[in-house]
């Protein structure tokens, strides 16, 4: 939650232009001491408090966990602007322009409170929230316009999540609402880390706030966090317009649990992780930076209890008596939306006007009445718009004594807000793009006794709870038009039917409801988190002191993905200066043989690694090895049958040119088919459909294996593998060149399914000590595997490595995760 339920507001001092003028004379006359070589208001500001309108849902839900629930709560977040601040600098400006001859210092509009104000601030605000049984802290952010810190989520993020592309800029104003919102971020980590402890659950609530769980991981690592985006998440190929679109991924990331209002928001967030970040993904998890995140679907709900007492008030009567005078034997249509191209209040105004073409005898009988709330950005073309299509249906279809709209572009209030939704006959939502449509919710209590239907966009984020609701495309004016002249000539026991459904609906899936779904949740998520069957870190001392002390030493190590970053395009993954000098230092103890096992063919590793002295390769997953010390290569596969090849080719040639980017690599011993450059998600489901061809007519026939890794299908002999070739120089270890000898330390790490080969084989050979080998997966704890050891990802690896031969520093700048810090700024 970004806004306290509260709000600060000021008066400015009628004699507030005097004061600054009075300070202004000091300037000029050089007494700059008590106004600091500015002109300033010499009273504080005379503060007070109100409650803030708006997001009751949100705020329903903090009170519910407050007197509802046995967590003790504490709500962290933003003051909002000052409410009347700005006339306070009207009246500097104004001072400043009336003494302009006195070439005075113009006056800067930075906000700022003193020591006193913000003191009293903090505690007006405390007491506020303490006396309806809230504990907050507030976060007070300072320096120039007061609006800055929600420039990049209103301008640029809310646009974008409801699919509203910018026009083009140079970017420059950009860069600056992203450094304020980096800013935002880590005003809210401060204040979180200052009342942390260990064990509690932080909530971090919409699009305000997408960096604070990765700012916070890197701040409070074992920290429990979860995060509920409130907005909808749009397909990745819009997502992908941001500029900061991995910063912000990689920022919502940092959660153990992320919610959204909808199942179709967060496959486009699962993709979006996939096809921007690369990460692998299940339908309701992602793998990110060494941990497994949880996504997971929860519809947002409203407080039904509020609404009805709320509702039923004296105040609340008074107004639909009101409204009916107003409207005498009319029918009513309620609207109530933000001015803004996603609320498709435009489209409403079409298929109303559609409606009295088509049904000009009920046009006397009906009036529409529109509130609508200023818009988070983007608003001045919608609102002329809005404007010319009204004057246009009451210019047409209205008379002197009827108006079929009514336009109130205002904020109303509460007891207006329940009286119209009471009073209504229809109400019709027609937004093109929304997260959740809190008004249908409270419309569906109101009409509890009225049975009023309510037409609804299947664009909206409520659709999907409201599925007894009249559905309707708002781009359909005519389809629009025939479901309102539907619902308003529908049966009375059919209006009954539909409300009786919707009504139980709504009472159940409350507010309260979603705040104990969501909850009970991320304490599963944790706790299956906790298991015993995530793979615990690598611990470095203790191998360092298994290394130390033992004097045959053996090292088998995967290439890719392991020593090297995986790349897009394979030829690019080329081993840095400091993976070379590391395995140069590794090789040249004569107490160590070091092996490179990859699926890398013979050219690749002898071009790479080939010149490093005491190094032994083996190439194509145990096809082909170049023993330590020597140059001559040995074909296990000498004597194989290679016949299959040729079929092989000919099922990948097949997807190959159906699969857009996959390409074909083939070795001497193995034949891959690559799709890392292809889309990830077709290019999955091709290796799929691939695989099962293979297995149903090439394996049949031939001696051969499927293997699927990362991004790549390979088809090599059966009999040879990483594991094979991890059981032979564990037999084949020989001392001094001659004497057999079983190694008394084995490091051997590997990131996919073909280095679990190796991983099994060394568990099953008796003769060694487990406590002296060291099997290591690289990705994330949750990963299923058998070795005993995960390290994150290849830095780590070489970072491990090289402690081991003194070189403590190897791993920097090694395709590592992100240094999140430095990227954001």
């Amino acid at each position: 939650m970004n806004l306290l339920p509260y709000e600060l507001c000021t008066d400015v001092p009628p004699d507030a232009t005097d004061v600054f003028s009075a300070a202004l004379d000091e300037v000029a006359s050089g007494d700059t001491e008590s106004t600091g070589g500015a002109p300033a208001l010499s009273q504080e500001l005379p503060l007070t408090v109100r409650h803030r309108r708006g997001n009751s849902a949100l705020y329903s839900s903090q009170s519910f966990l407050e007197t509802g629930t046995s967590w003790e709560t504490v709500l962290v977040a933003w003051t909002g602007e000052i409410i009347n601040y700005e006339d306070r600098i009207a009246a500097q400006l104004a001072a400043a322009t009336a003494r302009a001859g006195n070439h005075v210092a113009p006056v800067v509009n930075e906000f700022k409170l003193s020591e006193a104000e913000h003191d009293k601030a903090k505690s007006l605000l405390e007491d506020a929230a303490a006396k309806s049984g809230s504990t907050i802290v507030p976060v007070f952010l300072y320096g120039g316009e007061q609006g800055r810190w929600r420039a990049y989520a209103e301008q640029v993020l809310w646009p974008l999540l409801h699919y509203i592309l910018g026009e083009p800029s140079d970017g420059m104003e950009e860069k600056k609402w992203w450094l304020d919102y980096v800013k935002f971020n880590e005003a809210f980590a401060d204040k979180i880390c200052e009342i942390y402890k260990p064990g509690d659950i932080i909530w971090v609530h919409d699009y305000h706030l997408l960096l604070l769980p990765q700012i916070l991981r890197q701040r409070l690592p074992k920290a429990y966090i979860g995060t509920f985006l409130h907005a909808p998440f749009p397909s990745s190929e819009y997502f992908r317009y941001l500029t900061k679109r991995r910063e912000l991924l990689e920022g919502m990331l940092g959660s153990n649990m992320i919610g959204f209002q909808a199942y179709s928001y967060s496959r486009h967030f699962i993709s979006a992780c996939t096809r921007v970040l690369g990460f692998e993904s299940t339908s309701s998890s992602v793998d990110a930076f060494g941990a497994r995140v949880a996504i997971d679907v929860f519809p947002i709900g409203i407080d039904a209890g509020r609404v009805q007492r709320d509702m039923d008030t004296d105040a609340v009567r008074e107004n639909m008596v009101a409204i009916r005078d107003l409207y005498p034997g009319k029918k009513i249509i309620v609207g109530r939306d933000r001015l803004d191209s996603v609320r498709g209040v435009i489209q409403k105004l079409h298929a109303f006007e559609m409606f009295c073409q088509m049904y000009p005898e009920m046009v006397e009988h009906v009036v529409l009445i529109q509130v609508t709330s200023p818009a988070y950005a983007h608003s001045a073309k919608i609102e002329k718009k809005v404007n010319e299509i009204i004057a246009h249906i009451n210019g047409t279809y209205g008379m002197l004594h009827f108006t079929p709209v009514q336009h109130y572009p205002q904020q109303i209030a509460r007891d207006e807000y329940f009286a119209l939704l009471r009073v209504a006959d229809l109400a019709l939502i027609t937004s093109v793009r929304d997260g959740m449509n809190t008004t249908s919710l409270e419309y569906v209590v109101c009409q509890r006794d009225s049975h009023g239907p309510v037409i609804l966009s299947e664009f909206s984020g409520t659709a999907g709870m409201l599925t007894d609701a009249i559905m309707v495309n708002p781009w359909d004016s005519v389809g629009v038009a025939k479901a309102i002249h539907a619902s308003l000539v529908m049966k009375p026991e059919r209006k009954a039917e539909l409300e009786a459904k919707l009504y139980k609906h709504v009472t159940t899936h409350t507010i309260q409801a979603w705040v104990s779904q969501f909850l009970s949740q991320l304490v599963l998520t944790l706790a299956s988190y906790d298991h015993s069957h995530m793979t615990p870190v690598l611990d470095r001392p203790l191998m360092h002191a298994k290394y130390l002390s033992a004097s045959r030493r053996l090292f088998m190590f995967d290439y890719d993905g392991t020593l090297a970053p995986i790349v897009k395009e394979p030829s690019a993954a080329i081993p840095q200066q400091r993976v070379l000098h590391a395995l140069e230092r590794l090789a040249a103890d004569p107490r160590n043989q070091v092996w490179i096992i990859s699926g890398r063919d013979q050219a690749f590793l002898e071009q790479h690694l080939g010149h490093i002295y005491r190094l032994g390769l083996s190439a194509e997953h145990g096809c082909f090895m170049r023993p330590i010390g020597s140059d001559a290569w040995l074909n296990l596969t000498e004597t194989f049958d290679m016949s299959w090849q040729k079929d092989v080719i000919d099922i990948f040639q097949y997807y190959t040119e159906r699969t857009q980017g996959a390409f074909i690599e083939r070795k001497r011993a193995a034949v891959t088919w690559h799709y890392r450059r292809a889309d990830p998600e077709y290019g999955a489901f091709q290796a799929r459909e691939c695989q099962n061809h293979l297995e149903n007519t090439v394996t049949p026939k031939y001696d051969v294996e499927v293997m699927a890794g990362k991004a790549n299908l390979e088809v090599r002999p059966r009999f040879v593998n990483k594991g094979e070739i991890a059981k032979r120089l564990v037999v084949d270890y020989v001392v001094g060149g001659t004497t057999p000898a079983t190694p008394d330390f084995i490091l051997c790490m590997g990131d996919d399914s073909t280095d679990e080969d190796m991983f099994r084989a060394l568990r099953k050979i008796d003769e060694l000590d487990q406590d002296r080998t060291f099997t290591v997966t690289i990705g994330p704890s949750s990963k299923m595997t058998t070795a005993i050891w995960h390290l994150i990802d290849s830095a780590e690896v070489v970072k491990s490595v090289g402690e081991l031969v003194g070189l403590g520093d190897v791993a920097q700048e090694i395709g590592s995760s992100i240094v999140y810090e430095s990227r954001l700024h």
